[in-house]
């Protein structure tokens, strides 16, 4: 028997995904675009309901606060997905409500000149303002590093070695926001997650009218499956003697968010009051900014990935980031109670579907605004309970972050020197949250427990973040440790040419402006 050649046991770099069905610029047909946009929108409402559901009782707020802190939380995100689409990096990504900003938030809920107030309601709205006038402020940090380009020179330092610890890790380090929900109620959550990798993966070859509609459709087909089923356990009474754990996370009529919700009403800026400013506060608020942009950095890498479309160059890159500051100042004047970042579940249902269109994510936008402003129906999809999204997350997560293990085809893997930056930042990156994580909840607050407010926020923010952490391992010691003999074994021969908008043709096909205002902002 002859001997194997080397291009039979092993495979060559490809720059861009097979199998995709459509790329960025390509289009399904219109009724598939807008049940497919639908479809991002349900996933989308996972992380716009958590957030309010956890932030607002803390903050002294009711359910109907809460409730119109959904819709405005989904309408602001309705607007900057449209922006960050249209303008930004023009990738398909969703821009929906962020978790990097919780432990700056919660400081400022616990203030004590917010906790001497009594009356509940005057609490939330004091606490609402002092949260919009630190967002205010901070986003101007993404929106001077966007779009003075400082953020495009940062990139020049990032290799794909150096980004894969960061693009994994943007999935890997949700894990928390996996299993651990799922197990809360698995007799919702373990059917769910069956069913959707049963209908996305093996049942996918199934098609009507030549479309693969079980895997195109895998997860609103799963959904209403499942959420029937839930609501089906919960008439039934299975849940009534259950504990109060178990109800919260299983039954479908806990959310209190239908009977609450109006039926037509339109967020508007300023409509908590006039946003109050803190200096400690707005300092606090930088870091969570700061990690937004690390996070949406990685984000941005894998959905380029997934759409197959060249990984944006650095004015590119600079561009969105500046967008998105833009989108955490109208997070700041609307009070979405949080900043925003790109939404990484959606990123990875781009490659589960196969299908990366632009237009997809904008018709989703679209759901997101329409649906935030009726209230009622907006609430009856928003009621779908978080485990069912949790079920979700363990694929989608999974999916990201295998995207960003794909970029170590351009590496050298058999250096000794990429095999140590890659482990320690993976390591270190999933490590030092963790210790964070546990030592938060042992003591009720974070390793850095000074009387500086603010900078206790700077650390235990930062260091909660596996992808800022990895960031920060593994670009450090790509660009410190033998770094002049490595460009090869780093991936630079590849990565270079798309570090400049003309380094390659496709990127004006992919990343150019609409209604020529290339004109006015002539690319770099």
């Amino acid at each position: 028997m002859d001997a194997p050649k080397p291009e039979e046991i092993s495979h060559p770099p490809m720059e861009q995904l097979q199998g995709l069905e459509y790329c960025i610029d390509s289009n399904p047909s219109w009724g598939e675009a807008i049940a497919m946009g639908f479809q991002h929108y349900i996933l989308a409402l996972g992380t716009a309901v958590m957030i309010p559901s956890f932030l607002v009782p803390l903050m002294g707020g009711n359910d109907d606060d809460k409730v119109w802190v959904v819709q405005t939380l989904l309408f602001v995100g309705g607007i900057n997905t449209l922006l960050q689409t249209l303008f930004g990096t023009r990738l398909p990504t969703v821009i929906g409500g962020s978790w990097a900003f919780m432990v700056p938030i919660i400081s400022i809920i616990h203030d004590p000149s917010l906790q001497r107030i009594l009356d509940p309601h005057t609490r939330f709205l004091n606490t609402m303002r002092a949260i919009q006038g630190a967002l205010i402020v901070a986003s101007s940090v993404q929106i001077i590093l966007g779009y003075s380009q400082l953020w495009a020179i940062c990139s020049r330092f990032f290799s794909p070695l150096g980004m894969v610890p960061v693009i994994s890790l943007v999935g890997f380090g949700l894990l928390d926001r996996g299993f651990p929900y799922v197990g809360r109620c698995v007799e919702i959550g373990i059917p769910m997650l069956i069913l959707f990798i049963a209908f996305s993966q093996y049942l996918k070859q199934f098609q009507t009218r030549q479309v693969p509609i079980l895997e195109r459709f895998a997860l609103l087909i799963s959904v209403t499956v499942i959420w029937a089923y839930a609501h089906l356990l919960t008439a039934s009474g299975a849940y009534k003697h259950r504990p109060e754990m178990t109800q919260q996370h299983c039954r479908t009529d806990q959310a209190n968010l239908i009977s609450s919700a109006p039926w037509i009403k339109i967020p508007y800026p300023l409509q908590w009051g006039a946003p109050t400013f803190d200096a400690g506060h707005s300092f606090g608020m930088m870091a969570a900014v700061l990690v937004s942009l690390i996070e949406s950095t990685g984000a941005y890498k894998a959905a380029s990935r997934l759409a197959s479309a060249t990984p944006p160059p650095a004015h590119v890159l600079s561009r969105g980031i500046g967008w998105q500051g833009i989108g955490i100042l109208l997070d700041g004047l609307f009070g979405t109670g949080t900043g925003s970042t790109v939404s990484v579940e959606n990123i990875g249902l781009l490659g589960s579907t196969r299908v990366g269109s632009r237009r997809v994510i904008q018709i989703s936008a679209g759901f997101m605004i329409f649906f935030s402003i009726l209230g009622k129906f907006g609430a009856l999809f928003a009621s779908i309970p978080f485990t069912i999204f949790a079920a979700i997350y363990c694929v989608m997560f999974g999916l990201v972050a295998s995207v960003g293990l794909s970029f170590l085809q351009f590496t050298n893997m058999n250096s000794m020197r990429n095999l140590f930056i890659t482990g320690v930042s993976l390591f270190l990156g999933l490590s030092i949250p963790e210790y964070f994580r546990e030592y938060t909840t042992g003591a009720l607050h974070g390793p850095a427990h000074t009387n500086a407010g603010w900078f206790n926020d700077w650390v235990n923010t930062i260091f909660l973040s596996s992808p800022t952490v990895a960031l920060i391992v593994a670009v450090f010691l790509d660009n410190t440790l033998e770094y002049k003999d490595s460009a090869r074994d780093r991936g630079m021969p590849w990565w270079v040419k798309f570090r400049t908008f003309k380094g390659d043709s496709r990127n004006e096909e992919f990343y150019t402006l609409p209604f020529n205002l290339n004109r006015f902002f002539p690319p770099s």
